[in-house]
């Protein structure tokens, strides 16, 4: 029997020199039966020419804008079944992959006919013998998901562990899965879409499994190094979705009523004190010390604008003022 067709897709916006790079490291892949598939979120730094010239080989998928991480992905992921994927790798553009990656999935997955999802091992580019994370678990105590081997050395546990997600740098899916509950959540947009997607399929009785032998380096996204505005503001929206998505109405209650009422009036009156602060500080500091408060207070707005959308109903890619240093 041949071995089961595994299409990768690989979604770029804007990263050129990291997109080329994963390519090139996925030209030494051993597997036989795979595909790659590149669909662009409207770049405008050369990506797609640059594509075309030194990988004409792999399909290219072009969207006029944005359309986000999960609804980018949607896209390659219609194409992907209609191309005869058996498994789908959602596969971060900014990694480099270990030649065996493909074989080790499909080994678990032959291993644990009930897995639906698999998340590889995933380490930092650099130091590369330390882990970025392999997925999370849903602590329903602070309304927030405790991630697994956060920053850890190598080596760490070499068996398959039962996860609520893996992390979604590289996320290999079977067919089945996709076909029982549809595609990626596309209001979140950026982030939280991968343990969304987990969470419904453990509800229809898929496992979500890690696969330690399946090895990629990660040099993590430099626009969420550090807390971004961009990413405090989908955290703060998306988790709120989430809550709705996936928790009861006696869990939403007890996390609102807890934790999230109280979070957010605490994040209202520090906005208060901080801008106060800024007003002060303004007089008196040196420049370094006010785009320091400045920086930390976009992050404070951003926060609250999550919400304020959240409940507004709006979803996207948020407002562009979150993509600059100041408020």
């Amino acid at each position: 029997m041949s071995p089961p067709k595994i299409v990768i897709l690989l979604l770029n916006w804007n990263g050129r020199a990291d997109t080329l790079a994963c390519l090139e490291s996925l030209q030494h892949l051993s597997y036989s039966q795979k595909e790659v598939i590149v669909i662009d979120n409207g770049s405008t730094d050369g990506s797609v020419e640059a594509i075309e010239q030194r990988f004409p080989q792999h399909l290219l998928v072009q969207n006029k804008v944005n359309l986000g991480f999960a609804e980018g992905n949607n896209v390659g992921i219609h194409i992907a079944l209609q191309r005869g994927a058996e498994y789908i790798l959602l596969l971060n553009n900014d990694t480099l992959v270990a030649q065996d990656l493909l074989e080790r999935f499909i080994e678990i997955f032959a291993l644990y006919p009930k897995a639906g999802v698999l998340g590889a091992k995933i380490f930092l580019f650099d130091p590369p013998d330390t882990l970025d994370h392999l997925g999370g678990m849903w602590d329903k105590k602070t309304g927030t998901f405790t991630l697994v081997g956060l920053r850890e050395k190598y080596p760490i546990k070499e068996s398959p562990e039962e996860l609520d997600y893996v992390c979604g740098t590289a996320f290999m899916i079977k067919r089945q899965v996709i076909e029982t509950i549809g595609l990626l959540e596309k209001r979140f947009f950026l982030i939280w879409e991968e343990s969304d997607f987990c969470f419904r399929a453990k509800r229809e009785g898929f496992t979500i499994l890690t696969c330690p032998q399946a090895h990629i380096w990660h040099k993590v996204s430099a626009s969420f190094v550090g807390g971004k505005p961009h990413s405090t503001y989908f955290w703060w929206r998306n988790r709120l979705l989430w809550i709705e998505r996936n928790c009861s109405f006696r869990e939403r209650l007890s996390l609102y009523v807890r934790i999230l009422i109280p979070d957010i009036l605490h994040m209202l009156k520090i906005r208060a004190l901080k801008t106060l602060q800024l007003w002060v500080v303004k007089r008196f500091k040196s420049i370094e010390v006010i785009e320091k408060k400045e920086f930390n207070l976009l992050k404070n707005k951003a926060a609250l604008c999550g919400v304020k959308d959240y409940l507004c109903r709006k979803f996207g890619n948020g407002p562009a003022w979150l993509y600059t240093k100041r408020p």
